[in-house]
């Protein structure tokens, strides 16, 4: 089994806010990331595409054609942008690494199957910072 993965780049704004609590349980919980005015974040996301390599051409995947449906499918729509009012797969969702690396997953793993025949998508890594990250897999 292979492993092929892209890395992309997106810039996004958000706040972590529970409507439901007081603004005390949300500072107290979430801390600066409740700021009233929004916080924003350098992110990378990886994408780790499994499979057997074609006969024809030695892919997993068209690297790409990878990079453009990551481009179309999720960065176009994030990159500078507030992930709580800009992004409608985050609407009325709390815009935490957690969810929106689970919200990426609906998106690219149907569309990954599409352009490759032989694999399928294995893992998602988002870094929220350098020292900060989340690891999805589907599950």
């Amino acid at each position: 089994m292979i492993y092929v993965c892209r890395k992309e780049h997106f810039n996004a704004a958000h706040k972590l806010w529970n409507p439901n609590w007081s603004d005390e349980k949300n500072f107290e919980v979430f801390g600066p990331c409740a700021n009233v005015n929004w916080h924003g974040h350098n992110f990378e996301l990886i994408v780790t595409v499994k499979g057997i390599p074609d006969p024809d051409t030695g892919f997993v995947v068209d690297l790409k054609e990878l990079s453009t449906l990551i481009k179309k499918l999720i960065i176009d729509k994030v990159d500078h942008k507030n992930l709580n009012l800009d992004v409608d797969f985050m609407q009325g969702k709390m815009a935490s690494c957690e969810i929106l690396i689970m919200e990426f997953w609906k998106i690219l793993e149907p569309a990954i199957k599409e352009i490759t025949p032989n694999g399928g998508l294995h893992k998602l890594t988002l870094y929220e910072t350098p020292r900060n990250f989340v690891e999805y897999f589907g599950e």
